[in-house]
């Protein structure tokens, strides 16, 4: 298999990772790549620890388990920091995209990766709280996860946005997760 991508997630219950790693799998989907996506949660709690994976590939994935050694590591919450080791098993080329205010020099150091895994570092939470009113980081966090490795087209990820989002809100919420993804898309910084 050749330019297989697989994603972890880590997030809190309730900042929207399993959809988030839906619709970047959708979005793969719709350009005619081969997708996977998946929780693993136990007994949920809103703000329990949880993890969710994606996998993306131009060839048929015939691998059906957690991922252990993740090309992409995204964390909506830079709280897990002080419980999860979130960077296990990263690629040594690997992406990891995190959610807070540090500078991403800084939050590389503090991992202890090797200086060939590049760090991304966007305020989501701060985004979605001026775009969407509300402290749910997923969209923020998928417009830097595209700015960061280029993995999924933006628009068709709107596109497949708009139409998850239209099934529960009207276009207000739309524009402003729309907002918030072109935010993180242009504030992302990258070490």
């Amino acid at each position: 298999m050749q330019q297989l991508t697989e994603i972890r997630w880590h997030a809190r219950a309730g900042q929207g990772a399993v959809t988030a790693a839906k619709v970047v799998a959708e979005t793969a989907l719709s350009a005619d790549q081969y997708m996977q996506a998946m929780p693993e949660y136990g007994p949920e709690r809103m703000g329990a620890p949880i993890k969710a994976f994606t996998r993306i590939s131009p060839d048929p994935i015939d691998i059906h388990c957690n991922i252990e050694e993740p090309d992409v590591v995204i964390v909506l919450d830079d709280t897990l920091l002080e419980v999860v080791d979130v960077t296990e098993g990263i690629a040594d080329d690997g992406v990891v995209i995190l959610n807070t205010c540090t500078p991403p020099e800084q939050v590389k150091k503090a991992l202890g990766v090797p200086e060939t895994v590049k760090v991304a570092c966007i305020d989501a939470s701060g985004i979605a709280l001026d775009t969407i009113k509300r402290d749910i980081p997923n969209t923020p966090i998928v417009g830097a996860f595209v700015k960061a490795t280029g993995s999924i087209d933006l628009e068709t990820f709107k596109g497949l946005l708009a139409k998850n989002l239209g099934k529960k809100y009207g276009q207000e919420m739309i524009d402003a997760n729309f907002e918030a993804v072109d935010r993180a898309f242009e504030e992302v910084t990258v070490a």
